[in-house]
């Protein structure tokens, strides 16, 4: 009998049914001499610090350097206390069960490192030495498993892969163990967190924070113009900035009186523009938090769920490239995306075109290609699976098609000897900006115009003349995109996209890993959202400013130790000599954080309880909430649909009512506007303007 292990159930299923193992069994599929078990992600994991028989949070215990990592089971918590997951224990002993009857054993967890570790991680806790093969694959249809399944690879061939997981794994724990505990006894109240690469993000967040905080806006004043040629109207604005509104209004009045405008010049180019690169995971995580305000964690959901729905290929991809076999199925997909809707008439001209191959690199495509769409055609989707369906869809067919040609116009003219400038743009040739229509287009600084045929020398009539007031202004708090951007390349700022590529192999965590790791800041209450905005929080800054001149917090260091990881991934560096380099860093750096003075500030301003009338309510990313035990005040931030601002959740500790709320959203579907204020029993209610009607736990 030959054993499947799959990473979760719903994979497992898929694979049963192409190998023919129909019949149920209690954590396993079985049939035509298959059995096909399954994982639930990370069923294995590595000892806290106790089982190695080290009491947590002694100073003298530091650093902790395990000389043989210990494996356990996934645990949970039980009062005080952490034991094995029950369910855990008992998919463990089927897969034993299972390993110890199969003459070969088959691994089709996710392809990718973090997949390899899950399987190695099982096989090894079980103490289990059969024979095993890799399924490799990069997406879940049936042809995919099928071709997978007849061209199976021996599993050593991926002992580097799996040696690059463990080394990333145990890198993880030493850093995180040995720097939150030297932090908290530095600190000497409360449990704090680091991390080998959570700290360095949540160092760029709070590095822009502060320096967007402390920036000093410059206030200067520009003349703006209104002109026209024949029928068309357009605005230029003076090249030489006023500081002061006096001075810009003494020129305003010579514009008025000049009543005319000369064209000096007129700048023609051609820009060519290459079509984007396929999308990566990290690129489809900004792009679809730059549009649509997802999450990164948002995105990878979803996109897991299109790609368990066998829709698009393996998401936890690095690679924006497809290799010369994947590029012969192009034609047939852009094909397909003919009988789709939204793109039917562009892929039908595409079809009938030369591909462009812009995207076919058979050396940049890493352990899978870039993200694209299947032979599949989607059914019914939600409405965040259709935006990340046609968002790759649309991409597929973009990367594939021509350049586009636009030629920009660049005017340079004169009032009276004070010059003003403009700037138009046309489009020549769509090419793939047709995809999604040319008006897709980043965001400039500059006023773009449409620009009538103007020539040299050109009389043009003064129609009103303005004075600007503007201000400078900082580089904008992180977004998600603009974080991924940072965490891809290290901490530096590159707008060119073959400079961003050359550099993913130093950016810091993974495609795969760096929305967990953002999740994770805001799990342990160090940032929050405002909008799109990243926020720090005074527990954040906290952090931050006690290690942000440490080696924790170091951007390029952490990247030099991603570039290791991917190093023993292709065999480049001894996974040992990696971990000598990163235990001498974690005795670095915990000396450094139990050395240091922290300057402890409360964690968050505190507001008195309305029930035990202590100064102990908080207010945290999800509710504010009393810090006594026993009390057990809570205010939820959401209410019908509504996330509370601070500030609402203020009005309810300290006048017990809130101003005007707009947006909520009955369960109906309907939105209204009311009033917040606490009952008789603490509970938050509506209060409507005009009826003075109240409605409670959302009902009417």
């Amino acid at each position: 009998m030959k054993v499947i292990i799959a990473e979760k159930p719903s994979v497992a299923r898929d694979i049963a049914a192409i190998v023919g193992a129909g019949n149920r069994k209690d954590g396993y599929l079985e049939g035509n001499g298959y059995a096909v078990t399954w994982a639930f992600g990370h069923l294995i994991g590595l000892a806290m610090p106790e089982e190695y028989g080290i009491k947590g949070f002694q100073k003298e215990n530091l650093p902790i350097l395990p000389s043989d990592f210990k494996l356990i089971p996934r645990q949970i918590k039980d009062g005080k206390e952490y034991k094995p997951d029950p369910g855990t224990m008992k998919q463990l002993k089927t897969i034993k069960e299972l390993f110890d009857k199969s003459e070969r054993i088959i691994v089709a967890t996710d392809a990718g490192r973090e997949g390899c570790l899950i399987f190695r991680y099982i096989y090894n806790y079980l103490k289990c030495s059969k024979p095993f093969d890799r399924l490799w694959i990069s997406s879940l249809t049936d042809q995919a498993i099928r071709k997978g399944l007849e061209s199976l690879r021996p599993g050593n061939e991926y002992d580097n892969l799996y040696d690059s997981a463990k080394a990333r794994s145990q890198a993880d724990w030493l850093v995180g163990i040995n720097a939150s505990q030297a932090l908290s006894i530095t600190a000497g109240q409360g449990v704090w967190s680091l991390g080998r690469v959570q700290t360095p993000t949540l160092a760029m967040i709070c590095n822009r924070y502060l320096e967007n905080k402390d920036f000093t806006p410059q206030t200067y004043f520009q003349v703006k113009l209104h002109t026209a040629k024949e029928t068309t109207q357009f605005a230029a604005i003076s090249t030489e900035r006023y500081n002061s509104k006096e001075e810009a209004v003494k020129i305003l009045a010579c514009v008025r009186s000049a009543e005319s405008v000369s064209v000096l010049n007129v700048e023609k180019k051609e820009v060519i523009q290459e079509p984007p690169l396929l999308y990566d995971l990290t690129t489809l995580q900004k792009e679809a938090n730059s549009r649509y305000n997802f999450s990164a964690d948002k995105t990878l959901s979803v996109a897991h769920s299109l790609y368990e729905g066998k829709l698009i290929s393996y998401p936890r991809t690095g690679s924006r490239y497809i290799s010369e076999d994947v590029f012969v199925e192009i034609p047939s997909l852009i094909r397909q995306l003919s009988g789709y809707n939204r793109f039917s008439e562009y892929a039908e001209s595409l079809s009938k075109m030369t591909l462009n191959r812009h995207p076919v690199n058979d050396k940049k495509v890493t352990d899978h290609h870039a993200l694209i769409i299947t032979e599949n055609i989607p059914g019914d989707l939600s409405a965040d699976q259709r935006i990340l369906y046609e968002m790759i869809a649309g991409r597929t067919l973009e990367a594939f098609s021509g350049k586009c040609a636009k030629e920009n116009t660049a005017v340079t003219l004169d009032a009276d000897g004070i010059h003003f400038a403009c700037k138009g743009s046309t489009v020549l040739l769509p090419g793939w900006r047709a995809v999604f229509g040319t008006a897709i287009e980043e965001a400039k600084e500059e006023e773009i115009s449409v620009l009538p045929v103007l020539l040299n020398g050109d009389i043009l009539p003064i129609k009103e003349a303005e004075v600007l007031e503007k201000q400078t202004r900082p580089r904008p708090l992180h977004t998600e995109a603009s974080l991924l951007s940072m965490m891809e390349t290290a901490g530096k700022e590159l707008a060119d996209e073959s400079e961003r590529e050359a550099l993913k192999e130093s950016g810091i965590g993974t495609p795969a890993t760096r929305a967990a790791i953002i999740e994770t800041l805001f799990s342990r209450e160090y940032i929050v959202r405002d909008k799109k905005s990243l926020i720090p929080t005074n527990k954040g800054l906290v952090v931050y400013l006690a290690v942000k001149d440490k080696k924790i917090a170091d951007v390029a260091m952490t990247g030099s130790w991603e570039s290791g990881l991917n190093k023993i991934a292709t065999g480049e560096m001894n996974a040992s000599d990696f971990h000598k380099g990163i235990e001498v860093y974690v005795g670095q750096i915990t000396s450094e954080l139990l050395d240091m003075q922290l300057e402890h500030k409360d964690e968050k301003a505190k507001y008195t309880c309305p029930r035990c009338k202590k100064e102990s309510v908080v207010l945290l990313q999800k509710v504010a909430k009393c810090r006594d035990e026993n009390c057990g005040f809570i205010i939820f931030r959401n209410k019908s649909g509504k996330d509370l601002s601070d500030k609402h959740l203020i009005d309810l500790l300290t006048k017990a009512k809130t101003s005007l709320i707009k947006g909520f959203t009955s369960k109906a579907g309907k939105q209204f506007d009311a009033y917040l204020r606490l009952d008789d029993t603490l509970k938050p209610v509506f209060e409507f303007d005009n009826t003075g009607k109240k409605k409670k736990n959302g009902k009417r």
